[in-house]
């Protein structure tokens, strides 16, 4: 089968990009002594994520439970779960998962830190703790070093979890700066950090800069995206992933209506001079996709001197390319331009 014969639409992944993506970031994390746990929140594919570990990973990244049980399910036995768990359900979740597999998990607040003390318990197996701080990102994490020194403490207190160190994103000065004081105030406090984990694939490249440094969560980087080529961490030829639309309305001569919208693409925008629309039409790069409705993905082609005809099938380079693999049930996978098979995202849509 080629491409061209798959009803649209469709995510369609290089294989032979994605092995030259995966082999090149370990190569990286090997020449640098980083350790490298992935991110599969990008994939959500047991089978990509066992591909990971086979070439030196340490171990995998989940976002969320439902992630790592598919995960563990598949056997992958070391995952960190890089985002605040809450509460009693969550910490029954956890538990049941650190009986089959080595667990860690990021906190940044006193609750989230009783919630991993009452998965180790309930468990009996030791579940490790990463302090997040933040860097960047104007998300999660505890905000000084006094801070995170304290949840440090409180960690090594309730039997069944192992304080591991330290994890954040973005990477860059205010991550390092964090990292340096952090080690001279917790060697006074006589407590080691084993691990300071940081992510992001746009600052990959350049993670081994940041002194400290031991982990790297990546996940992005299996396909690379519109952003990562943007963020110069990848070239279009790194790009593993393309959409397949097709052009089923041609209202206009400057309009043309794809069959892919928001259900199919990410919402995600890149700032204006990084490029327009919801994605690059990788044969048409002038043409712009200016809105998303759910299934109406809208195309402006005033200034393309080419234009695509109705029908046409044409192949799109997502903003964000971690949404579009949880907005489809499978991915077609090619290699040389030929359809090799179809796999089931299996963690897609694991929210909880």
């Amino acid at each position: 089968m080629q491409i061209a014969d798959l009803e649209t639409p469709v995510p369609v992944i290089d294989l032979d990009r994605v092995d030259r993506n995966l082999e090149a970031m370990q190569d990286y994390c090997d020449r640098h002594g980083l350790r490298l746990r992935p991110h599969i929140k990008t994939h959500k594919l047991p089978h990509l994520a066992r591909r990971q570990v086979e070439l030196g990973a340490v171990g995998i990244t989940c976002q969320k439970l439902g992630e790592a049980e598919v995960m563990a399910d598949a056997g992958l036995d070391d995952i960190l779960i890089s985002y605040p768990l809450i509460g009693p359900a969550k910490a029954l979740r956890l538990a049941g998962l650190a009986r089959r597999a080595r667990m860690s998990v990021a906190v940044d607040s006193g609750m989230a830190l009783d919630t991993a003390a009452a998965a180790a318990a309930a468990s009996g197996a030791e579940i490790g703790v990463l302090v997040e701080f933040e860097s960047g990102a104007n998300r999660v994490g505890v905000g000084t070093v006094a801070e995170a020194l304290d949840l440090a403490r409180r960690a090594a207190a309730p039997p069944g979890l192992r304080f591991d160190g330290l994890m954040t994103y973005p990477l860059g000065a205010a991550a390092a700066g964090f990292i340096a004081e952090s080690h001279a105030a917790f060697a006074l406090a006589g407590i080691e950090i084993r691990t300071v984990s940081g992510g992001g694939t746009p600052t990959a490249w350049t993670a081994h800069e940041t002194l400290g440094l031991t982990e790297l969560r990546v996940g992005t980087y299996v396909y690379h995206d519109r952003a990562t080529v943007a963020a110069g961490a990848a070239a279009l030829d790194d790009c593993a992933l393309q959409l397949i639309a097709t052009v089923v309305s041609r209202p206009t001569p400057d309009r043309a209506v794809i069959d892919a919208g928001s259900k199919s693409l990410s919402s995600d925008l890149l700032a204006p001079e990084a490029g327009r629309g919801y994605g690059l039409l990788l044969d048409y790069p002038d043409a712009v996709i200016v809105r998303l409705n759910e299934e109406h993905g809208t195309v402006d082609l005033s200034g393309s001197a080419r234009k695509p005809a109705l029908g046409e099938r044409l192949r799109i380079l997502p903003n964000h390319v971690c949404v579009v693999s949880n907005l489809h049930d499978a991915v077609a996978t090619a290699r040389n331009g030929r359809v090799v098979g179809a796999v089931p995202i299996a963690a897609r849509g694991r929210t909880t």
